[in-house]
């Protein structure tokens, strides 16, 4: 069973961190991140070597190649990691910023002042880079967050915590604004969302089978994603080798996440020119194409590539892996109605040099990002300019997309009088 007292002394913990945490200048939490910064390169040995054991452990498993590849720690990633919280920490700090500032006719002086949202639990599975974005994210915006990882990245996860906790200890911050919990019962998640008097927003992150466990069990606000099913739809005027890169770039920079891409549509008038040329570049990565009858026949006249006839499930599949759907379409309306019909409201993309095409897309597609060309693979807090991201969110309410800074934050009315009182 799970230690509902030891979840509980974490809670009340990070909720006393919070109050120190939330009301520190911006220079403070700078220092502390750039301090994390320092602490990720200067451990980088000992972080990898616990990343190997979760790694080694993970394949003996069974793990899939996908998930594998999330759970990875390498150098690269480690110093990647280091620069995303360096520029968390080059932002400007949320935390005070006043707005909507007004004068009502009675003289009252009114406007929103923004605060930090409070504790903030995060659920995970796989990925040990999600431990120090959202760290970095919850301390730039005075958040004091609880850290739940999966089993499978323990070790890793651990000591990327470490990193953070010393960084906040050695800035004279206490180290229980940044906690992990790191018993393996599954229980744990169960009770962390029944702590509605300590936390404030769960995060989860990962699989379909979390995300509904967390939204169905929680007594917390929530914000989730979900799956990330992509489109890319080609439209007639595209250029076709810009295309083709695009859509090799969408698929094949890092399959195994939730912005790569899981189907081209291509449209008609096109398709005979610009498959060819997509699959020759897909095919030097090894990417099966899972095609429809006017795509595959198109393409079976080409030797050495990698077909298998589309089922219906392949619609609508978020496959993490060197895997395309590819469907020739009639119209930009037949390729609205099927992302409609399919997509997960992640990431959607026009590759098109007709500027009407273009705006109904943006104007048409429900997607919490709508790309015109340009890959999927830009959706993401880091590439969006905020340094990082607590996760994508396909919901519409409180934020959407990308979560940075400004999505964790809340905001108090703030009243300025003048001996005012209300006739």
């Amino acid at each position: 069973m799970a230690d509902v007292n030891e979840l509980q002394i974490k809670g009340q913990q990070a909720k006393r961190a919070l109050r120190k945490l939330s009301s520190v200048s911006a220079a403070v939490k700078n220092t502390v991140l750039l301090e994390m910064a320092r602490g990720l390169r200067q451990n980088r040995e000992s972080i990898l070597a616990a990343n190997r054991q979760d790694y080694a452990e993970a394949k003996a498993s069974g793990m899939s190649e996908s998930m594998l590849d999330r759970l990875l720690l390498t150098e690269e990633r480690i110093d990647g990691m280091a620069k995303d919280v360096e520029s968390v920490a080059s932002l400007p700090d949320p935390i005070g910023k006043v707005f909507d500032m007004r004068t009502l006719p009675n003289g009252l002086h009114i406007g929103r002042r923004r605060v930090p949202l409070g504790v903030i639990a995060a659920i995970y599975e796989s990925r040990p880079n999600v431990t120090i974005d959202i760290a970095s994210l919850c301390v730039k915006a005075g958040n004091a967050v609880i850290l739940r990882g999966g089993k499978e990245a323990l070790r890793s996860n651990a000591a990327l915590a470490h990193v953070a906790q010393a960084a906040l200890q050695k800035s004279g911050l206490p180290e229980t604004a940044v906690q992990l919990i790191e018993n393996i019962d599954r229980a744990v998640v169960n009770d962390l969302l029944k702590m509605r008097d300590v936390i404030d927003l769960v995060v989860p992150r990962g699989g379909e089978g979390l995300i509904k466990f967390v939204r169905d069990n929680s007594l917390i606000p929530v914000v989730a994603g979900g799956i990330g099913v992509c489109h890319t739809f080609v439209d007639a005027s595209a250029d076709i080798e810009k295309a083709a890169h695009i859509v090799c770039n969408a698929k094949v920079q890092r399959p195994t996440v939730c912005n790569a891409l899981d189907t081209v549509l291509v449209h008609k008038d096109i398709a005979g020119l610009f498959l060819p040329v997509m699959a020759r570049e897909l095919n030097k990565a090894g990417v099966e194409l899972r095609c429809d009858p006017l795509s595959f026949a198109v393409l079976s006249k080409l030797d050495g590539l990698m077909l298998v006839p589309a089922a219906d499930a392949d619609w609508g599949k978020e496959f993490l892996a060197l895997i395309l759907a590819v469907k020739v379409v009639d119209s930009l309306d037949v390729a609205l109605e099927h992302i409609a019909n399919y997509g997960s409201g992640h990431t959607e993309a026009i590759l098109t040099e007709n500027y009407t095409n273009a705006q109904r897309f943006l104007n048409e597609v429900d997607a919490a990002a709508v790309m015109v060309n340009a890959s999927t693979r830009f959706t993401d807090g880091a590439q969006f300019g905020l340094g990082a991201e607590l996760g994508i969110s396909t919901q519409k309410m409180h934020a959407r997309g990308p979560l940075g800074l400004e999505e964790i934050t809340s905001y108090k009315w703030i009243v300025f009088g003048n001996w005012q009182v209300r006739s």
